[in-house]
């Protein structure tokens, strides 16, 4: 297993006294602060964000697409989510996560979920620690989609035509999330 960061330290004051931390703002899921002058987002709610490397016995990558309102744009992405954001997955362990979210977004179920990496996602502007997972074990059991706040789309694509489906993807208007590499890229490592 591959760690690219395991401890987050503070940014500590030049005379070791806690740094004073302020909130600028708040809304329903986010949010903003400060800390000795460097504004960044924490999910107050969560505990961080799984993504998931699922490949079918048949060799194909499974990727959702959804609208995404921050890039106002359709985005081709690995299955993920959030990590203990409501009352019923608090304290819930990552692999846990892994499961809930590969089969809400994708109707997947996966033997196994098996830890490839962690680290921080938006080192500038946010808190969020993501760890990626390999599923194994593959078997389809439902349509997937997500819930009732989603639009998400499954696709599987055979991994010797990925390069080109996302270039027709691009090409199309869709933007590509660059974390579908590195679960690729932790994948071919044998991680």
């Amino acid at each position: 297993m591959c760690y690219f960061r395991t401890t987050v330290l503070p940014l500590a004051p030049p005379d070791d006294t806690q740094p004073e931390v302020l909130t600028l703002a708040e809304g329903r899921y986010l949010r903003l602060l400060s800390e000795n002058g460097w504004e960044y987002v924490v999910r107050p709610h969560s505990t961080g964000v799984v993504v998931i490397v699922a490949i079918t016995p048949e060799g194909r990558l499974v990727l959702v697409e959804q609208p995404r309102v921050a890039v106002h744009s359709q985005v081709v992405e690995l299955p993920a989510g959030l990590v203990g954001d409501t009352a019923a997955s608090r304290g819930e362990p990552l692999a846990a996560a892994a499961h809930r979210e590969l089969l809400e977004e994708t109707g997947y179920l996966a033997e196994r979920m098996v830890e490839l990496a962690a680290g921080p996602i938006a080192v500038g502007i946010g808190s969020e620690i993501v760890t990626f997972f390999h599923a194994q074990g593959l078997r389809r059991t439902g349509p997937g989609g997500g819930d009732a706040t989603e639009q998400i789309v499954v696709h599987e694509v055979a991994l010797p035509e990925l390069a080109g489906w996302l270039a027709d993807k691009r090409r199309g208007g869709a933007l590509v999330d660059p974390k579908l590499f590195a679960g690729l890229y932790l994948i071919s490592e044998g991680r």
